[in-house]
C-alpha cells in the first residue's frame, strides 16, 4: 500500500498544477445545529460529525458551482453530474479515501451513518474498489488532531480537496465589536487546469455560506 501511495503522490505532486485558497469559515451555528440533532437523534440512529456537514456543503457547492465538479483527461475536461465527496481515512497502514456518491441527493443522517460505515470498513481492509476509485472532489480533515491549517496533495481524477483544520475560539470583529467566536481554516488545493482562482474563490465562498448558514442546506 506505500508503494501505491507513494507512486500516485509523486504524480499527483509532479503532474498537477496546484494553487491553494484559504478562508476562515464561522461553525458556532453548525456545532448548535449538531449538538441539537446528536441530542435528539434515536438510540440507534446517527451521530453527526462536523465532517458530515462538510460533505453535504461541498457536494451542494459543488453545484451551485459546477465548473469545479470536474476531472482532466489529455482528451477532454470532464463535467460530473453528481457530487461523489471523497473523505480521506487515516489508517494504521497508509490512507485511503472511500467515496461518497452522490452526496448532494443525501441528507445529513444518511451520509453520517455512510461514512463511519466506509471508514469502519477500510480499518477492516473490506473496501471494494469501486468505494474508493473515482470521485470527483475530497475532504481531509485533521481538526481533530489540533492542526491549524494545512495544505494537501490533490487525488486524481479529483480537480481540488479540501483540508481543514481544527475549529477554535479566536476573537473576530463583527459591525466594528469584537467577539469571540469559533472559526475553522480550510485550504483548497486546485488543479489549475480545471480551476482557476476566481473559480476556487467562488466555491469556497458558497461552501462558507453553507458551512456558516447550516439551515440553507435544507434549501
Amino acid at each position: 500500500m506505500r508503494k501505491s501511495i507513494a507512486k500516485r503522490l509523486v504524480a499527483a505532486a509532479s503532474t498537477i498544477p496546484h494553487f491553494y485558497l484559504t478562508i476562515d469559515c464561522r461553525i458556532d451555528a453548525l456545532l448548535a445545529d449538531r449538538a441539537r440533532l446528536n441530542d435528539t437523534a434515536p438510540k440507534d440512529g446517527y451521530k453527526l460529525s462536523v465532517t458530515d456537514f462538510l460533505v453535504k456543503a461541498a457536494a451542494l457547492a459543488l453545484m451551485r458551482v459546477p465548473e469545479c465538479n470536474a476531472s482532466w483527461t489529455d482528451t477532454a475536461m470532464l463535467r460530473h453530474k453528481h457530487a461523489d465527496v471523497g473523505v480521506a481515512v487515516a489508517l494504521d497502514f497508509g490512507l485511503v479515501t472511500p467515496i461518497v456518491f452522490h452526496a448532494e441527493e443525501k441528507g445529513l443522517a444518511a451520509i453520517s451513518n455512510e461514512v463511519r460505515s466506509l471508514a469502519e470498513r477500510a480499518r477492516a481492509k473490506k473496501l471494494k474498489p469501486q468505494e474508493y476509485e473515482g470521485g470527483s472532489f475530497a475532504i481531509s480533515n485533521l481538526g481533530m488532531f489540533g492542526i491549524k491549517q494545512f495544505t494537501a496533495l490533490i487525488n486524481p481524477p479529483h480537480a481540488a480537496i479540501l483540508a481543514v483544520g481544527a475549529g477554535e475560539q479566536r476573537a473576530i470583529v463583527v459591525a466594528g465589536k469584537l467577539e469571540i467566536a469559533t472559526v475553522m481554516t480550510v485550504t483548497m488545493s486546485c488543479d489549475h487546469r480545471v480551476i482557476d482562482g476566481a473559480t476556487g474563490a467562488r466555491f469556497l465562498q458558497v461552501f462558507k455560506q453553507y458551512v456558516e448558514e447550516p439551515a440553507s442546506m435544507l434549501l
